[in-house]
C-alpha cells in the first residue's frame, strides 16, 4: 500500500457543469516542485541514477483549505483528496473522513486539512455550486492565509493568493498519477538488430515475443554510431529473461533515440521492436512559411526539436541531461510565445525552478541562470499580462533577488563567489574572473524587472529602491565598461580596471535591452557583431542572441544567411533535430564528442530551436509593446524573401501576416496594432490611414480587422 492514502467516492450523480468547474488544487508551486522533483530524476548515465547536483525542495507536507460559501438550498458536496484529511464546516469538526457532507442553505466555510508526506497534499470538492477552484485560500499553517488581494500579515489580516492548479479535472486522478500522454509508433526499418525510428524521437522501448533464457541489453543511440557502440553509448537497458513462452516487455524508462542496438545471448528471440512514443499535448497556434524551401525545413526541424523538449517541463535536452536549466528554459519560454502560447508550461518551469526559501545558492548554482530566471518573469508578463503570477510569488521573486545583491563585491558588481558557476556559453578561452560586464547587464534588466513586479505586487517602496539600483548600475556598465576606443562594452572588469578582451555577449544584449544609444548601436554592429576578429559563438545557445541583436540592427538578410548556412548546415549533416552545438568544421563522429566523452553531445537541444522566434518576432515582426498585447506592432521583414506568411499567437487569438515584395495583408487579433514598414513608392490602403515617418511609414489598426496594403519593398 502506498504511503499516501487516496479516499474518494463514485458519485451519485455527476453532471457536467461538476466536470467543468472542480478541479485539483494545492499550495501554489508546490506540485510544480514535486513534479520537476520525479522528472529531473530520470536522468541516468548507462543506467546510473545521475540525479541533479544543486538543492532541490519539497512540498509542504500539512495544508488547511478553506473556502466561503453562500447557499440558497442545501447542496450535497463530494470530496476527494490525496492524503489523510479532516472537514471542519463552520469550525465544527466532521467525525471521521467524510466522502460527502451536505451544506445548509445561508453562509458558511467549509475547511479541510490534508496531510502527505509523500505527495502533494491536494483536494478535489465538487457540488453544485460549491467546488474546488482556483479561489480556495490555504496554509502551511505558517499562520499566513494566501488570496488574491495581495496584503502580507498573520492570519487575523489576510494575504490572498489563488490555490495552485493545472486542469487535472479527474476526481479519481490525483496529481500524483499524472503522466504524458503516450502513442505507439514503428520503426521505419531494421538493419540486422539495429532498430531505425527514422528521426530522432522520445518514449519507451517495447519488445514484442520475448522468449528464451539470458540477457538483452539496448543501446541507444541518436546516431547510428552511437548505438553501435557498446562502451559510448550514453543510455542504455540491460534486462535479463527466462520465459518458455512469448511475453511482451515494456521499457520502464523513457529514452531519447533514433537508433536502438539490441544485443542478446543465450538463447534469446524477439519478434519486433516498437515503442511507445511520449509527448506534451501542446498545440501549435503560430506558425511559418515562406519563399525559401530551406528555410521552411529549418522551421519545421526546429518545431519538431522544440516539440520534444516541450515536456512537463521545458527541458534542456532529451538524452543526456533531461534537467530544467533556467539559461534554456529562458529562451524556449520566448520560443513558446511564437509558438505554443502555452502559459502554462511557462508558468511551471518558472516555478520550479525557484523552489522555495531559503535561497543558498543561484539556480542550477550559475549565477547567469539566476538572473534568467527574472528575465523570463519580465517577458511572460508582457506577453501574457498575468498579473495574478506576479501578486502571488512576488515573495519569492524578492528572496532570490535579494540573495543575488548580496553576493556583490564593494563596487557593487557581481562577482563570482564560493559555489557560484559563471556559465555565459560554452566557448573556449573566455575568462571568468573578476566582474564580468554580460553579468552585470543581466543583473541590471533582473532589477528593473523587480521594479515592475514590486510595483505589480503594491510593494512601492522597494519599486522605487530597485529602479534606484537599476539606474546606479545601467551608469556603472557604461562607466567601468565602455571603451571609447574599442567602440564596444569590454568583458570584465578586474582590480577595479578595464581588461583589453571584448566579447560578443554584453554587447549583444544590450543592443536587444535597448541600453545603447542609436550611434552606439551602429559602433557595436560593425567592431563586433560583423568582426570576426571577434571571438565566435558556436552554440545555438548564444546564436540565438547573436542574431535577435542583428534583427533588431535591420540585419534580417545577413541573418537569413547565417540561419541557412549554420542550421542548414546541420540539415545538410542529416540532422533530423538541431543540436546542442554545431561546428562546420569537424568531420564524421567528432560531430557527437562533447564534454570528454565521444556521444556526450545532445542532437535534440531546445536551444537549437531558435529560428522559431526569430522569424516570428522578426520576420513576420510581430511583438506586444504593452502587457498582453494591449498593443502591438507588426514590422515585417523580408530579408531577401520574396515572401513570407504566418500566425502569431497572442492571448486573443492569432495575428496573421502576409507579406510579399508588393503586397502587406494583415489580419489582427485583440488590441491596438501599429504596422511599420518601408516602401519606394507611396503605400495604399483603402480601409486606415496610413502616415509617413521619416523613412518609415505607419498605420494604426484596430482589434479584428483585415487590411490590405499596396506597397513596394525596397531591395
Amino acid at each position: 500500500m502506498k504511503n499516501s492514502i487516496l479516499l474518494f467516492v463514485i458519485l451519485v450523480s455527476c453532471t457536467s457543469s461538476f466536470a467543468q468547474s472542480a478541479t485539483w488544487i494545492w499550495y501554489p508551486g508546490d506540485f510544480e516542485i514535486y513534479l520537476s522533483n520525479q522528472v529531473q530524476q530520470r536522468r541516468t548515465d548507462r543506467g546510473t541514477l545521475s540525479p541533479v547536483f544543486w538543492k532541490i525542495d519539497s512540498h509542504y507536507a500539512l495544508v488547511d483549505f478553506h473556502k466561503d460559501f453562500t447557499l440558497s438550498q442545501p447542496e450535497d458536496v463530494n470530496i476527494y483528496a490525496e492524503g489523510r484529511y479532516n472537514v471542519r464546516l463552520d469550525g465544527q469538526l466532521i467525525e471521521g473522513t467524510p466522502q460527502k457532507i451536505t451544506v445548509p442553505a445561508g453562509k458558511h466555510r467549509i475547511n479541510i486539512k490534508v496531510f502527505n508526506q509523500a505527495n502533494v497534499p491536494a483536494i478535489y470538492v465538487s457540488g453544485k455550486t460549491v467546488f474546488s477552484d482556483a479561489g480556495w485560500q490555504l496554509t502551511f499553517e505558517d499562520k499566513v492565509w494566501i488570496d488574491e488581494v495581495g496584503n502580507a500579515s498573520d492570519i487575523s489580516a489576510t494575504r490572498w493568493l489563488y490555490a495552485g492548479h493545472w486542469n487535472l479535472n479527474d476526481p479519481t486522478h490525483p496529481p500524483s498519477t499524472f503522466k504524458l500522454p503516450v502513442i505507439a509508433q514503428r520503426p521505419v526499418n531494421t538493419e540486422s538488430k539495429l532498430i531505425d525510428f527514422g528521426k530522432e524521437t522520445f518514449g519507451f522501448i517495447q519488445l514484442h515475443g520475448v522468449k528464451g533464457k539470458g540477457n538483452l541489453t539496448l543501446y541507444y543511440g541518436e546516431s547510428k554510431e552511437e548505438a553501435l557502440s557498446e562502451k559510448g553509448a550514453e543510455t542504455l537497458d540491460k534486462l535479463s529473461f527466462d520465459l518458455s513462452s512469448k511475453k511482451d516487455s515494456t521499457m520502464p524508462d523513457s529514452k531519447a533515440f533514433r537508433y536502438v542496438n539490441v544485443v542478446t545471448d543465450g538463447n534469446i528471440s524477439i519478434d519486433s521492436v516498437t515503442m511507445l512514443y511520449e509527448y506534451a499535448d501542446v498545440k501549435a497556434k503560430g506558425d511559418f512559411k515562406c519563399s525559401d524551401e530551406e528555410i521552411n525545413r529549418i522551421y519545421e526541424v526546429a518545431k519538431y526539436t522544440f516539440q520534444l523538449n516541450t515536456r512537463e517541463f521545458f527541458l534542456d535536452g532529451i538524452k543526456r541531461d533531461r534537467w530544467v536549466w533556467s539559461g534554456d528554459a529562458y529562451q524556449s519560454y520566448l520560443m513558446n510565445y511564437y509558438l505554443w502560447f502555452d502559459n502554462e508550461t511557462v508558468s511551471r518551469t518558472l516555478l520550479a525552478l525557484r523552489g522555495k526559501d531559503p535561497v543558498t545558492s543561484h539556480i542550477n548554482t550559475i549565477m547567469d541562470y539566476s538572473f534568467y530566471w527574472f528575465l523570463g518573469i519580465y517577458d511572460y508578463y508582457l506577453y501574457t499580462g498575468d498579473q495574478t503570477f506576479i501578486k502571488q510569488f512576488y515573495p519569492r521573486m524578492q528572496g532570490l533577488m535579494e540573495y543575488c545583491l548580496g553576493r556583490r563585491d564593494k563596487e557593487g558588481l557581481m562577482v563570482g563567489m564560493s559555489g557560484d558557476w559563471i556559465f555565459i556559453d560554452w566557448a573556449d578561452k573566455l575568462s571568468k574572473k573578476g566582474a564580468v560586464s554580460f553579468e552585470q547587464l543581466l543583473l541590471c534588466r533582473s532589477l528593473e524587472t523587480m521594479a515592475l513586479c514590486a510595483d505589480i505586487a503594491n510593494e512601492k517602496t522597494d519599486a522605487e529602491r530597485y529602479k534606484k539600483y537599476a539606474a546606479e548600475l545601467k551608469a556603472k556598465l557604461f562607466s567601468f565598461y565602455w571603451n571609447e576606443t574599442k567602440q564596444a562594452l569590454v568583458h570584465s572588469r578586474v582590480n577595479g580596471q578595464q581588461t583589453e578582451n571584448v566579447t560578443r555577449y554584453a554587447n549583444m544584449f544590450a543592443i536587444f535591452f535597448d541600453y545603447f544609444n542609436q550611434q552606439q548601436k551602429e559602433s557595436v554592429k560593425k567592431s563586433v557583431l560583423l568582426n570576426d576578429s571577434i571571438q565566435k559563438i558556436t552554440t545555438p545557445y548564444m546564436r540565438f542572441y547573436e542574431l535577435e541583436a542583428l534583427c533588431v540592427m535591420g540585419e534580417q538578410g545577413y541573418v537569413l544567411r547565417e540561419m541557412k548556412d549554420y542550421w542548414g548546415g546541420m540539415l545538410k549533416l542529416g540532422a533530423t533535430s538541431f543540436w546542442e552545438e554545431y561546428k562546420p568544421d569537424l568531420h564524421g563522429d567528432e560531430h557527437y564528442a562533447m564534454y570528454g566523452r565521444p556521444f556526450g553531445k545532445s542532437l535534440c537541444h531546445a536551444w537549437g530551436a531558435s529560428p522559431i522566434y526569430l522569424l516570428g518576432k522578426y520576420y513576420l515582426g510581430v511583438k506586444p509593446t504593452s502587457p498582453g498585447y494591449g498593443t502591438y506592432d507588426i514590422q515585417p521583414a523580408l530579408g531577401g524573401l520574396q515572401w513570407i506568411h504566418g500566425h502569431v499567437p497572442t492571448p486573443k487569438g492569432n495575428i496573421e501576416v502576409k507579406c510579399s515584395t508588393k503586397e502587406m495583408n494583415i489580419t489582427t487579433a485583440e488590441g491596438v496594432g501599429t504596422l511599420r514598414f518601408k516602401s519606394v513608392v507611396k503605400p495604399v490602403c483603402t480601409n486606415a490611414v496610413i502616415n509617413s515617418k521619416g523613412d518609415w511609414y505607419e498605420m494604426s489598426m484596430e482589434p479584428n480587422k483585415n487590411y490590405i496594403i499596396k506597397y513596394v519593398a525596397e531591395k
